[in-house]
């Protein structure tokens, strides 16, 4: 055979792949090199206003240009990694504390123990696992961790004679509907008001009473698909699940004194924390440190020796390395851009459209924006480290405040996680549970809708009143 007809073959049998994030970032910078040339260089005027630095509007004047080079480049990496220390450990720490907690066998007890308990209620069941689930995407605890638990949905799903698609809503898709706002979330939330010069967790109240309605909706629309499939099995998009005479056994886990202890130990630390962060003004590197005394204190109460302790805390760590970095590498982009002075063109540019615009649509125009630029960097924090810095001045000069920003950032971030093909998450618990992703988006879409006209009443409330700090 003609050696080239086989490479031929081969070249077409070769699928195209979507490239990493790292990949994307890596050219976003290059982009961002190139535009070093070829965009004006200007900057603001800014003046500190209650110890945080703003954008003075209608400052803008050009200034000379100051093109990046080929080593400003790497430069830029390095100098990203560093400049990002805080929020790369803070996301490392934490990622090193939950994996204690969940080692412990804690989070598994506690969701099992509430399955048995509400077991011949379905609507309680579906409930209860999600609101667990929903919390634990609210404060950060579960996230990329959600796949290993989809397992747990699937027992469940076929305990209650349900199909694999209530298995992903119920844990999956339950994570994220509290991930979309949250409120206590250091990976999302704690890092954008970081970088916006917002007090940690700020604006609390309003992002909880948005959990509250996005929550029940999703409890609301999932039992809707349920109760359809429990009346009638062919009304489910992929086919019930086959009962096991296992299942019940598949429920038992241990719930001991000692897993209550550690999930009462780190409910009461986090509220804690949200009180010293109002009471003591603690910054994004006390919850760090905090992350640590957590983790030791719950493998302490786990029985853990010292290099149990160790050894687990530094795996959760691993774990987040690949989200953690990409912090660093977001952070890069921003660097070329403000050392060549094009980052305060770029925002003058964005603010000409939306300074026209009522308030409300230009808070809008933000959450339509990140939306998409999740499709290209679906790391939440990596996400914060390129849009926050952009929608911070943007958001002091078209008149709205930083919070808003926030949310919509986070809006724009979170609902897209559960739609989105290129969310690694997503599609790695679609596939523990088998559903194909055109099967889950047919099914999910309907609720996605809800969940951007429920953004969408949200954020228009917060620009009226006005949504501050706190």
């Amino acid at each position: 055979m003609n050696p080239n007809t086989e490479k031929v073959k081969a070249m077409k049998s070769r699928k195209w792949e979507m490239p990493d994030t790292y990949v994307i970032l890596f050219l976003v910078m290059l982009l961002a090199v190139a535009a070093t040339y070829l965009t004006p260089a200007g900057t603001f005027e800014r003046e500190v206003v209650n110890g945080v630095e703003r954008v003075v509007p209608d400052t803008y004047s050009q200034v000379d240009r100051n093109p990046a080079g080929f080593m400003d480049i790497f430069l830029a990496l390095q100098s990203g990694m560093v400049q990002s220390g805080s929020l790369i450990f803070l996301v490392l720490f934490a990622g090193g504390a939950f994996e204690i907690v969940e080692r412990s066998g804690a989070i598994r007890g506690g969701i099992l123990r509430a399955v048995n308990k509400t077991q011949g209620k379905e609507f309680l069941l579906i409930a209860v696992v999600s609101i667990l689930f929903a919390l634990g995407g609210a404060i950060g605890a579960v996230a990329n961790s959600v796949i290993p638990f989809v397992a747990i949905g699937m027992i469940i799903a076929r305990a209650l004679r349900l199909d694999a698609m209530v298995a992903v809503a119920i844990t999956f898709g339950a994570t994220f509907a509290g991930f979309n706002v949250g409120f206590l979330n250091p990976y999302t939330v704690g890092v954008a008001q970081s970088i916006a010069g917002l007090p940690l967790f700020s604006g609390m109240t309003l992002r909880i009473i948005t959990f509250v309605i996005i929550v029940a909706v999703t409890i609301l629309y999932t039992w809707r698909y349920a109760k359809k499939v429990l009346a009638d099995p062919s009304k489910s998009l992929i086919g019930v699940l086959e009962s096991s005479g296992g299942s019940k056994e598949e429920l038992q886990a241990p719930f001991t004194s000692r897993h209550k202890t550690i999930l009462c130990f780190v409910g009461l630390a986090l509220a804690f924390f949200v009180y010293a962060t109002i009471e003591f003004k603690w910054s994004i590197d006390h919850m760090a440190a905090f992350f640590i005394v957590i983790g030791l204190g719950s493998g302490v109460i786990a029985g853990m020796n010292y290099n149990k302790i160790a050894v687990t805390f530094l795996e959760g760590c691993q774990k987040l390395v690949y989200g953690a970095l990409i912090i660093g590498v977001a952070r890069a982009v921003l660097i070329i851009m403000e050392n060549a002075k094009i980052l305060d063109t770029a925002v003058n540019a964005l603010a000409a459209p939306l300074e026209n615009m009522p308030p409300v649509l230009a808070a809008l125009g933000m959450f339509a924006a990140n939306a998409v630029l999740n499709f290209l960097v679906p790391s939440g924090s990596g996400q914060a480290m390129i849009a926050m810095p952009i929608l911070s001045p943007l958001a002091d000069m078209i008149g709205i405040t930083r919070q808003v920003a926030v949310q919509a950032f986070q809006f724009g971030d979170g609902f897209t996680n559960s739609i989105f093909p290129t969310s690694g998450t997503l599609m790695a618990s679609l596939a523990v549970a088998g559903v194909s992703w055109i099967k889950w988006a047919k099914w999910m879409l309907p609720l996605f809708i809800i969940w951007c006209g429920i953004a969408i009443v949200m954020l228009t409330i917060a620009v009226l009143i006005g949504w501050g700090p706190m």
